[in-house]
């Protein structure tokens, strides 16, 4: 698809979905260890990284598009424990979690129309809100990742 004349929705959809392969890309070349690697004073790994737009995925449109509630969706309470790592956690599974979460979005955003409004702890917000924070959010955090992976290969170089 052409997203420079694209519809709305395609387009929302169309930057929505690069910022995701952004950020499913920021694990790519990375082994388990660097991909935990802590490099700024926050919990920010990685790994975490990709966690956590999973969890953002699974709060805007599970829960807040869907109306299932985050209790039910096993979400943690706050945004920092979204990027806490357990032992459980590779590369694989937190990158499936994410593709899994990716295509539920997808799949929960196709039923519904820009219009349609869900509740937000600031208001309503419409769908097309949704869409617009996702691409900031994602893209915010494929730039985090950008820069954590160039830390990690200049590291292999030394």
């Amino acid at each position: 698809m052409n997203l420079h004349v694209a519809t709305e929705r395609e387009l929302l959809e169309g930057l929505l979905d690069v910022q995701r392969a952004e950020i499913a890309r920021i694990l790519d070349d990375a082994d388990e260890a660097e991909a935990r690697s802590r490099l700024v004073p926050s919990l920010t790994t990685p790994m975490g990284l990709v966690k956590h737009a999973t969890f953002v995925e699974r709060i805007w449109f599970h829960s807040r598009v869907a109306g299932v509630p985050r209790q039910e969706l096993g979400l943690p309470d706050t945004v920092d424990e979204s990027f806490v790592l357990t032992e459980d956690d590779t590369i694989e599974n937190v990158r499936q979690g994410f593709l899994d979460a990716c295509a539920r979005s997808r799949t929960i955003a196709a039923e519904h129309e820009l219009d349609d409004e869900c509740m937000w702890h600031q208001g309503p917000v419409n769908l097309r809100f949704v869409y617009g924070h996702m691409i900031a959010e994602l893209a915010r955090h494929a730039g985090h990742g950008d820069i954590l992976v160039e830390q990690i290969r200049e590291a292999r170089r030394d």
